[in-house]
């Protein structure tokens, strides 16, 4: 039997946002790789369309907690203006074309984009959508405000992947891997501190 060397103790909260992509399936990798290089306590706030491609509570044998849904119910505890002000950074992963316009515009029209809109924390996107979608001049856009905002788009990876319907192999932006992803949020939390 290996032993693994703990996380570092760390009393850092990470609030990771999961938005409607297939590659949000491999998110429990995300969280146990940031889990270990990093320590600290994740809840994760899925979208409604993040939670047909993982149910939640598979994502939540991976983290603290787990919000989902757009039940006004839930705001006693999970309104968007505490999950901002209860993390020291938003991680949003995967982030789709359609989260990063609503990010670039100022939209709210989901929890989510809400919290993005209430917090003072850092907010990192991890993009992943096709190539024809990362080339058109919108999202180019959409991730040049984002950044002028403040915020932070990690430059995505390309991979490539089997698309079933055209038998063929394409090259599109897909996400770093999860020890690059925890890097890249150890560094903004890093930087936090100065």
């Amino acid at each position: 039997m290996v032993e693994k060397t703990p996380p570092p103790v760390s009393d850092k909260r990470i609030l990771v946002g999961a938005t409607g992509s297939v590659a949000v399936a491999s998110l429990p990798a995300y969280l146990t790789a940031m889990r270990e290089q990093l320590g600290g306590t994740y809840t994760v706030l899925m979208t409604d369309t993040a939670t047909t491609f993982i149910p939640p509570h598979t994502v939540g044998l991976s983290a603290e907690r787990v919000v989902s849904g757009e039940s006004p119910a839930d705001w006693a505890t999970d309104k968007p203006s505490r999950l901002a002000a209860d993390h020291d950074i938003l991680v949003v992963l995967p982030a789709t074309a359609h989260t990063l316009a609503i990010a670039a515009t100022g939209a709210a029209p989901n929890r989510l984009a809400t919290v993005i809109l209430s917090t003072d924390s850092p907010v990192v996107y991890f993009p992943v959508m096709g190539a024809h979608m990362w080339n058109k001049p919108a999202v180019q856009r959409n991730i040049d405000q984002i950044r002028a905002d403040g915020q932070h788009v990690a430059e995505p990876v390309w991979h490539d992947s089997y698309d079933i319907l055209s038998r063929t192999y394409n090259n599109h932006p897909a996400l770093p891997s999860p020890a690059q992803v925890a890097k890249t949020v150890g560094e903004l939390l890093s930087a936090q501190r100065t």
